[in-house]
């Protein structure tokens, strides 16, 4: 029996690459958690943004928060299994009535990790309606071989390379999965997704934290770092990151700063390979 999704939803992320809305949060963690991030940001004088935003876990309690709440991590569970890693997260902030977006594109096309098992959970913290410019998706392209992505850098395109897939999505409008504040959605490290500009009156601030189970190991010469957050790792294939102690203090800010540098890493390598 799944732990918190219902036959129906693990159903849907095997055939379609994704399951939503899955309640996680209280109206009262929502609060509290987007009050700490928003008081962060007022004392570093600047909205969330890179390498802050890369990672959070490392460095601030509403993030390391998120990573180990027993509710997500049961959504997690229920389609890769006990035995779980955060291998990335990114704070995805959409200000009010801007044009911010994101591109088609697979998730997997630039974390080269193997076998393709990885989940992200997509947790908001305020409304991510259509009108938000909440996620789109096609469902069943998990299913797809990965597809070449390129870069199209862009002042609104909040992946930094402006990586994505170009042409053959032209056209696709998707599925919306709009969220409600305190709701995830999952969907699959392949399944082909954007999301549009925000035209709300608030921001749409929602954390993607990539999930793998333990068995999944990183492709090339580089090796990563991750975190247990459930189970156990019998693997080690990725270097074990520390759990969070005190926000923003100077070990988390090296410890953090060296987990960036290593993801950035594999990133390099992965579009040097590419391009050769």
């Amino acid at each position: 029996m799944p732990r918190i999704l219902t036959e129906t939803q693990v159903d849907q992320y095997r055939r379609d690459g994704f399951a939503s809305p899955v309640p996680v949060l209280s109206a009262g963690e929502v609060r509290e958690l987007r009050a700490d991030l928003e008081q962060w940001e007022r004392r570093q004088g600047h909205p969330l943004d890179f390498p802050e935003k890369s990672k959070s876990y490392l460095l601030y309690r509403w993030a390391d928060a998120l990573v180990h709440h027993p509710k997500v991590l049961d959504a997690v569970e229920d389609v890769i299994g006990p035995d779980i890693l955060v291998y990335h997260s990114t704070m995805w902030i959409k200000e009010a009535h801007t044009p911010a977006y994101v591109r088609w594109h697979q998730d997997g096309a630039y974390f080269f990790l193997d076998p393709l098992e990885h989940v992200t959970a997509w947790v908001a913290l305020s409304e991510a309606s259509e009108k938000a410019g909440c996620m789109r998706v096609i469902p069943g392209t998990h299913r797809l071989p990965m597809i070449d992505h390129d870069d199209k850098p862009d002042a609104y395109n909040m992946i930094k390379r402006g990586q994505g897939i170009s042409e053959r999505f032209d056209g696709e409008t998707g599925v919306v999965m709009p969220l409600r504040a305190g709701a995830l959605s999952l969907h699959h490290t392949a399944l082909v997704h954007c999301s549009p500009g925000n035209d709300s009156d608030d921001r749409r601030m929602g954390l993607g934290i990539s999930f793998i189970p333990a068995h999944v190991r990183p492709l090339g010469p580089v090796r990563p770092s991750a975190l247990l957050v459930r189970g156990q790792d019998r693997y080690n294939h990725f270097l074990p990151e520390m759990r969070l102690a005190t926000p923003m203090s100077a070990e988390a800010q090296a410890a953090h700063a060296e987990a960036v540098r290593l993801f950035r890493a594999r990133q390099d390598q992965g579009f040097t390979k590419a391009a050769e």
